[in-house]
């Protein structure tokens, strides 16, 4: 019989297994559109803008703006309530893409998936935290922010074999209605965290925003974490499109070079940048910026010397390296920014920073990229793409400068549980 209070550690890596499961979901029904964007774009008669704005600005507006009242309802009421619901409405949207017609009909059902996703993370980030002591919380957030490269590597993999062996549309529908089944099990399984008596009152956004504003470290950290976002968005989502114009492959192809790429490189990066987190900010909380800010600045050559090469087994290990040092931030930042505000105010002070984050990130980047990739068609033709992404790839210098500069910042802005 497995203990289910909340000091168990049994049960708290349940909780934690059962809150990866979600957002491994949530990036599954995200980024499944790259993979599939190839035969959208053939049916539907698309360009590369108006693709980049189905994975981003479609997707981020409502999902960056939505997430503070959401994190507000879930501080004042139920965090896994919210949680739920927001997996079974972002999932119902994912399954209706599969029957969209058009331009219009596909922007307005992923507009519906960012509502949905709008109230999955930041009140997870908070579960988390009330959980998990603060000496396990890097670790904590590293390992529930596996869920980014096992659904993106899902979404790939997943989405690659069902549009090349059945259709694209089939590749929607499926991932969606396993995303339906999955709620009623997370809300069974998941119990409210006990907190505080005064965490259920009321907390003003105005408040929560007010105290983060006042830090200089939160905006560093925004910005650095949104240029980051930028560029990782643009390049995830337009890597699989560069894999069949440049390089040859076919859906499959391109969908198992990025899942083993998600899969080996993204989830060493994340566990690292927790592992790394714990181990150095506990002796100093500045490295909770500085590990990102190093681990941007040595990723970002590699990568653009893959995408420049012409073999695909050599692009394969050039970006082995840089693919996890990209996703070190997750750990450590999301730490950092649970320690900007009591505890009550935690989903969000979160949803704050992820409204900054995903409006620059998610909502532009994968329209920059294409935005840039249509312009330079005309002296490029079909490796404009290619530049598109080199040119995208620059942002991450910015993002290092922005997470060196948020170190010392940190150091008078944490607040001790």
């Amino acid at each position: 019989m497995i203990d289910r209070t909340a000091t168990s550690p049994a049960y708290r890596g349940i909780v934690l297994a059962m809150l990866l499961l979600v957002y491994t979901f949530n990036f599954l029904d995200r980024q499944i559109l790259g993979i599939l964007a190839g035969p959208i774009k053939a049916e539907l008669g698309l360009t590369d803008t108006q693709l980049g704005a189905l994975g981003g600005i479609a997707f981020a507006l409502l999902y960056s703006t939505l997430a503070i009242p959401l994190a507000l309802l879930a501080d004042r009421t139920s965090r896994t309530w919210v949680i739920t619901v927001s997996l079974a409405v972002w999932s119902g949207f994912t399954a209706l893409c599969g029957v969209a017609g058009n331009f219009v009909q596909m922007f307005l059902f992923r507009i519906g998936v960012g509502v949905g996703e709008a109230g999955g993370v930041a009140p997870s980030y908070a579960v988390i935290s009330d959980y998990f002591p603060a000496h396990q919380r890097a670790r904590a957030l590293s390992i529930y922010s596996l869920g980014i490269p096992l659904g993106s590597a899902g979404g790939v993999l997943l989405g690659g074999y069902i549009a090349q062996t059945v259709e694209w549309r089939t590749a929607f529908i499926v991932v969606g209605l396993l995303g339906l089944l999955i709620a009623p099990f997370f809300r069974l399984i998941v119990r409210e965290p006990v907190r505080p008596a005064r965490t259920t009152g009321t907390v003003p956004v105005s408040a929560v925003f007010g105290i983060l504003a006042a830090k200089p470290s939160f905006w560093l950290l925004a910005l650095g974490a949104a240029c980051s976002s930028l560029c990782g968005y643009g390049v995830a989502f337009w890597l699989p499109s560069l894999l069949i114009r440049s390089f040859g492959l076919d859906l499959i192809g391109a969908g198992q070079f990025l899942g083993a790429l998600l899969l080996v490189g993204g989830t060493a990066g994340v566990l690292l940048g927790g592992w790394l987190g714990d181990r150095l900010g506990g002796r100093d909380k500045a490295f909770y910026a500085w590990v990102p800010a190093v681990s941007y600045v040595v990723g970002m050559p590699l990568f653009v010397t893959g995408v420049l090469s012409g073999s695909v087994t050599l692009a394969f290990v050039l970006f082995l390296i840089p693919q996890a040092l990209v996703y070190v931030w997750l750990g450590p930042v999301l730490t950092a920014v649970q320690h900007l505000v009591p505890a009550h105010m935690r989903a969000s002070a979160s949803a704050s920073f992820l409204l900054i984050n995903n409006l620059v990130g998610l909502g532009l980047g994968s329209w920059a990229v294409g935005a840039l990739s249509d312009a330079l068609t005309p002296a490029f033709g079909a490796e404009a793409l290619r530049y598109a992404i080199v040119a995208a790839l620059g942002f991450y210098l910015l993002a290092g400068l922005f997470m060196a500069l948020a170190g010392r910042a940190l150091r008078r802005d944490w607040v001790s549980a």
